[in-house]
């Protein structure tokens, strides 16, 4: 499901590239739009998530389907009715907002009005996708893991609906993207509540802030707040610099990063989110070396297809931006620079994904201070080389990704460093051997795909079928080799299951329904 919504997602980018391009008002959208994306991350899919999952999975393994559904229904309340005073007043703060996201768009006319109408029309969408990603907490504790994953090809579905059909109806037709991401918000939300019927979990109106429940997730969104708003000031600060870069570099940015969330969103999001319910689970049932044991299969996992993405990645940066953005108003300048970009973040990418691994670690023991301390000191490292790199250095935005990488390999480092020093973590035998066998597959995976690539030249001047062919033949190719030495090194598909036990009978049949 997370791989269908990454290829929607590219689809939704490629239609957005073909009829708008890489310049102001495309700059305009993915300003308007990272905003709510960003209160997203820290409503939803970060700080609640990683307060809400843990305490939710030990409401349903010690106190029973009442009581669980109970927290669900006063924590909903409560998350919207603070949503809605946060949309409306973005919503009216709109053009004061436009100069925090991006001040320089301000000498360019016109640039700041088109993102405030832009920024009004998306920001209910924090209000939805928080309540979504509640839900999605609430089904992957009942181990529901497809409809979570599957959320997100709504919005890429409304967003393209936007740019085909809405599009002739609005002015300038670039806010048509904005309505989509609005529809795509609610359509979310709507697929939820089947869903959660089916388990008994669709939450009833309540507000009880000082049930015990509420006020432990209150206590430790405390510091996941303050964890993962390091990250979104990080991606603010980055914003502001792209924008003082010029126009273009924010769309350039943009279009490498939804490269990059392909795979990274693939292993890292798939992986996160079936791995901390399942930790919160040990970790309730005090039996810690299947904790570690789970810890290590991830870490495994995730490795094994990280690093040959992020070689594949880099070497076909290139070929992979000319077919999926190289149609209509995407520019062959728009091509070089994008490609840029996206160097920068497959420097890092293995440890943008591994992140996504350790930092459950900690969640799911509800030992949140020490990643929001490693969350800032990577916040300090990754702006300093930001603006390093992308000025004293004249890499530019390419500077910038690149300097994101470098802070999430930081993060990744830090967080294993803690992990094996607070023994919350110890490494099963055989990792040495493992990662050996892992380099030698993907310099054999490099050395297939480089040379099958072609020049740059033929990329830019070929035909949509051209492209998609040679680009098919390059893929399948490389994984091929990466897959057959693996298996010729002793590698089993079978080495990588993974069964986790069932939740017990009498806690499932605890129940008002």
């Amino acid at each position: 499901m997370t791989l269908l919504s990454r290829i929607t997602g590219l689809l939704r980018e490629t239609l957005k590239a073909t009829f708008f391009g890489a310049g102001l008002q495309m700059d305009a959208f993915e300003a308007a739009f990272r905003l709510p994306n960003l209160l997203r991350r820290l409503f939803g899919e970060g700080a609640f998530s990683q307060a809400f999952v843990p305490i939710l999975a030990e409401y349903r393994r010690k106190r029973g389907h009442a009581a669980t559904r109970k927290l669900v229904g006063d924590v909903s309340t409560l998350l919207a009715v603070v949503l809605i005073v946060v949309s409306v007043a973005g919503s009216l703060a709109a053009p004061w907002l436009v100069y925090v996201l991006a001040g320089g768009f301000a000498e360019t006319p016109g640039k700041v009005n088109l993102t405030a109408q832009m920024i009004r029309i998306c920001f209910p969408y924090i209000l939805f996708v928080s309540l979504v990603s509640l839900a999605g907490g609430v089904l992957n504790v009942f181990r529901r893991f497809a409809i979570p994953a599957f959320t997100p090809v709504l919005l890429n579905l409304s967003i393209i609906f936007g740019a085909i059909f809405l599009a002739r109806y609005v002015n300038p037709p670039i806010v048509a993207l904005a309505w989509g991401v609005a529809i795509g918000g609610l359509a979310q939300l709507a697929l939820q509540i089947r869903p959660l019927l089916s388990i008994g979990m669709l939450p009833k109106p309540s507000f009880d802030w000082r049930d015990e429940g509420v006020r432990r997730i209150l206590r430790a969104m405390g510091p996941a707040v303050i964890g993962v708003s390091a990250a979104q000031i990080s991606a603010l600060i980055n914003t502001q610099l792209a924008a003082l870069l010029g126009n273009g570099r924010i769309s350039w940015i943009t279009y490498a990063d939804r490269l990059m969330e392909f795979p990274s969103a693939l292993l890292g999001v798939a992986l996160g989110t079936v791995l901390l319910p399942s930790l919160a689970q040990h970790y309730s049932d005090a039996d810690h070396e299947e904790y570690s044991a789970l810890l290590d299969w991830g870490l495994r996992l995730a490795l094994l297809l990280a690093l040959p993405s992020a070689i594949a990645l880099a070497i076909l940066a290139l070929p992979l931006v000319s077919t999926l953005y190289q149609y209509g108003r995407f520019s062959v300048t728009d091509v070089i620079e994008t490609r840029a970009a996206l160097l920068g973040y497959a420097v890092g990418l293995p440890g943008i994904v591994l992140v996504k691994i350790l930092a459950p670690g900690f969640y799911a023991r509800q030992a949140m201070k020490t990643p929001v301390k490693i969350a800032f000191f990577t916040v300090i490292v990754t702006q300093t080389l930001a603006v390093i790199l992308a000025w004293p250095a004249g890499l530019e935005h390419a500077g910038l990704t690149l300097a994101t990488s470098l802070g999430a390999i930081c993060n990744a480092s830090l967080l294993l460093w803690l992990l094996l020093r607070k023994r919350f973590y110890r490494p099963r035998q055989g990792w040495l051997a493992f990662f050996a066998k892992v380099c030698v597959a993907s310099a054999a995976l490099a050395i297939v795909i480089t040379l099958l690539r072609g020049a740059d030249a033929t990329w830019l001047a070929a035909g949509v079928v051209g492209k998609v062919s040679h680009l098919a033949l390059v893929v399948v190719a490389g994984a091929l080799t990466y897959f057959g030495v693996l298996f010729l090194l002793g590698f089993r598909l079978a080495d990588f299951n993974r069964r986790e036990a069932p939740m017990p009978v009498d806690v499932l049949a605890d129940s008002e329904d």
